[in-house]
């Protein structure tokens, strides 16, 4: 009994071994033919590049954009979310690099709960600004929806780059375990116990702090010379996109020099400003060195800031695994309107059909073309439609069920979400707006909607220049195509700042920095262009 049980384990090892043997032959066949014919399958590519040995550091931390100082358990997406999409085509320079790593050493020394936090925060509740040289700090207050604070933020972080200021954050409910932490040993969160309370309610465009009331009003002078200590204790800037036209003066010379003296400054904002900081002589140079592809600084700064919580990463991974991995080629969908104008069900979608029609964007269906598919008979092809509601997706998906393409690919339609309406104050809402906007920059062609920070932020993430849908009030029809090529990955500053810096004069930003235009989907609005 025990030989003839000994028999019967000695055919299965044999088998085993022959298997194993088959397996690695194919293995090793599979490596050479990826090695000299490429990888059709995005999937396969994915494979080989999710096996965290087979990542360089280089890639790891995206050309040193990130730094290596993280617990890679607190924050799974670090290093693994970009891993997921094409490999940038932006470099990241080394001042940049440079200037990131002095930042971080900047923020673990002043952050919160250091012994120079707690000094500068004693003297916010003295009521008197002080001469300090050891740290210097800026608070955003967070307002309005998800897309809106990112660009806003990553604008605030520039500034404190360029300034030499701690960025902190109000943290709102909603706000919480969306991002992870992105400055390692220290936090950006504002701690509970800050002396004021509610931001971005007590705050706005009259508020006596603001520097601009506090020139009008003859609380401060910009005397260069006036000293430190008889400023009031915090100054105000307000970036809301209503009013930042008006305030923007801050950024002039004479005006940086009083700002540069208070310890406190506290910001709220919308928009984002940071193509603005070019205007400012002051910056210039430096943001020149910063980025020498000047469309790439979103890309950069987003990419640096802007990690998934874990929950977050959760929902991204597992809808990409399970609905993308396998797609020869993905397009991104977004589509934006404003709920309490809702235009026609059929105008919007004829606008879409028309824009991929022309741009050659979505698949075209029809008559199978033989010749074409008999050549390419296994191309697969995702479509993701981003909308608060569904029934867009529901018409794409019905086009491609019910007919065929013209090449032969495969098209399979999805949609992640469909909330209905926008509910930026809610902490589930967010996450799920982030990994949304994550899933859309993992897709190979991207089509937004004209103004949408949704949009910037999942094309600046990307590096990737969309497609356009040119009106966010689909009701109003505008001339020119449908929908047009962005010529830049950047977002859109919408309310450029009139440039007061010197008494009666006006200039066009545009006519002053040539690599600042109009956008495409704004014609008041500037972008950075290379």
């Amino acid at each position: 009994m025990d030989k003839e049980l000994e028999e019967k384990n000695k055919g299965w090892w044999q088998v085993s071994v022959r298997l194993e043997k088959s397996i690695f032959g194919v293995i090793i066949i599979s490596s050479f033919l990826v090695i000299f014919f490429g990888s059709k399958s995005g999937s396969l590519q994915f494979l080989f590049q999710g096996t965290d040995k087979r990542i360089g550091e280089k890639e790891k931390l995206l050309g040193g954009l990130l730094s290596p100082d993280f617990d890679d358990r607190a924050c799974v997406a670090r290093y693994k979310s970009s891993l997921y999409r094409r490999p940038s085509r932006f470099e990241v320079s080394p001042y940049l690099v440079q200037r990131l790593r002095e930042y971080e050493n900047y923020h673990k020394k002043c952050g919160p709960h250091s012994e120079f936090y707690k000094i500068a925060i004693e003297q916010l509740k003295s009521g008197q600004n002080v001469e300090s040289t050891d740290c210097k700090y800026i608070v955003f207050a967070q307002a309005n929806g998800l897309g809106n604070r990112m660009v806003a933020l990553v604008s605030t972080f520039l500034y404190s780059l360029l300034t030499n200021r701690i960025l902190l954050v109000e943290m709102t409910e909603d706000s919480k375990n969306v991002f992870c932490e992105p400055f390692p040993e220290s936090s950006w969160e504002l701690p509970s116990d800050f002396p004021i309370k509610k931001l971005a309610w007590k705050f706005h465009r009259e508020s006596p702090e603001s520097f601009v009331n506090l020139l009008e009003n003859r609380s401060i002078s910009l005397d260069a010379n006036v000293s430190a200590e008889s400023l009031p204790p915090f100054v105000f800037f307000d970036a809301w996109s209503n009013t930042w036209h008006i305030h923007s003066r801050i950024f002039c010379e004479d005006h940086q020099k009083i700002v540069q003296k208070f310890t406190w400054m506290i910001t709220k904002s919308d928009c984002y400003y940071a193509p603005a900081l070019f205007l400012y002589p002051e910056f210039e140079n430096e943001l020149r060195e910063l980025f020498p592809a000047k469309e790439s600084m979103f890309h950069h700064l987003g990419r640096y800031l802007f990690q998934p919580a874990n929950p977050v990463w959760k929902m991204i991974e597992r809808f990409y695994q399970t609905y993308l991995i396998n797609a020869d080629e993905k397009i991104g969908l977004q589509i934006r309107v404003i709920p309490y104008e809702p235009p026609p069900f059929e105008k919007v979608y004829g606008r879409i059909i028309e824009c991929s029609e022309n741009e050659k964007l979505l698949p075209e269906v029809g008559t199978p073309n033989f010749n074409v598919s008999e050549s390419n008979p296994t191309k697969r092809t995702s479509i993701v439609v981003f909308s608060l509601f569904s029934e867009y997706y529901e018409k794409i998906k019905s086009t491609y069920y019910e007919n065929s393409t013209v090449t032969g690919e495969l098209v399979a339609v999805f949609q992640p979400t469909h909330e209905e309406s926008q509910n930026s104050f809610v902490q589930f809402h967010n996450q799920k707006a982030l990994a949304e906007m994550y899933l859309l920059s993992y897709c190979d062609k991207i089509a937004i909607t004209a103004m949408s920070t949704f949009g910037y932020i999942a094309h600046g993430l990307a590096g990737l220049q969309p497609w356009i849908l040119r009106t966010l009030f689909w009701q109003i029809p505008k001339p020119g195509p449908v929908c047009v090529r962005s010529m830049s990955v950047e977002p859109c500053l919408h309310s450029p700042p009139f440039l007061e810096c010197k008494p009666n004069t006006t200039v066009d930003p545009a006519e002053v920095v040539p690599y600042l235009r109009s956008c495409e989907d704004f014609d008041t609005g500037i972008k950075l262009f290379d």
